[in-house]
């Protein structure tokens, strides 16, 4: 049974900040920021990502090495950051990052420093999409259109053109 307290939407304007960062580090206020994995031709919202903890990416150890995940499957960590304009709530900034997960062998890998620069861009509202392919494009874009059709309509022409297949 699915938990009633756990947000399973994206986070249109948050009540608390939830800021990032530490001695020597810049502050990243996630408030605004959602997290979405495609795996295949499924997207779907895991706000676990924030913090690399998403379903996907628990009990997981990380390198830099993709030879070294020889068996691993590709996944994408999209960041969605919303905002509102005149017109009401939109998807403002969307960015991808690509990942690869051998849950068997339970090794990944993926690029950190990449994950944290595109996340930065989406919440400085810049579309990063170009690197997904036809599938996990119609997946994203469907599950933004389907999640909330206003939301949607009221983004950029930009975001609505690099998701089209």
């Amino acid at each position: 049974m699915a938990n009633p307290n756990k947000k399973s939407g994206f986070t249109i304007v948050g009540q608390t900040n939830q800021v990032h960062g530490g001695f020597g580090q810049g502050l990243l206020d996630l408030s605004a920021v959602s997290s979405v994995i495609i795996d295949g031709d499924e997207a779907y919202i895991d706000m676990g990502a924030l913090h690399a903890k998403s379903a996907v990416e628990k009990g997981i150890k990380w390198t830099t090495k993709r030879e070294e995940v020889p068996n691993g499957k590709p996944y994408w960590v999209v960041w969605v950051t919303v905002d509102r304009n005149e017109k009401g709530p939109y998807y403002a900034g969307v960015t991808a990052c690509y990942m690869e997960i051998d849950r068997e062998a339970r090794r990944g890998y993926k690029l950190l420093p990449e994950h944290v620069n595109r996340m930065d861009y989406s919440m400085k509202r810049r579309i990063m999409v170009s690197e997904l392919d036809e599938k996990a494009k119609r997946a994203l874009q469907k599950l933004l259109m389907t999640h909330n059709p206003t939301m949607w309509e009221n983004s950029s022409d930009e975001l609505k053109q690099a998701l089209q297949t």
